[in-house]
């Protein structure tokens, strides 16, 4: 196992333990808006993960790599999802105009 690889394994494992407490701590009623503008931040993490591919290097690498860019898409699509939503509960259902 190469330096480089422990260090971006170590930056990985450090942003996710982070990224449950900051999430955990988040009131109920701030979840679906932050989660929302929350995108553009997923986005720049999947742009993150497809340019840390060019370096990866082993199997575990490339592992490691996969797994980085399948969450951050997920958190993507699902940002969108919940914002569609979310959005869907302000727009007038037929007929009640």
């Amino acid at each position: 196992m190469s330096v480089q690889l422990l260090a971006d394994l170590s930056v990985f494992v450090l942003s996710l333990l982070l990224g449950f407490e900051v999430i955990g701590r988040v009131p109920t009623t701030l979840h679906t808006p932050l989660m929302s503008a929350a995108n553009a931040v997923h986005g720049i993490v999947l742009a993150g993960a497809l340019a840390i591919a060019l370096t990866a290097e082993g199997v575990l690498g490339y592992a490691l790599v996969f797994v980085t860019a399948a969450f951050a898409a997920m958190n993507v699509v699902g940002g969108y999802v919940v914002t569609d939503r979310m959005l869907e509960m302000f727009r007038p259902r037929k007929g009640e105009r």
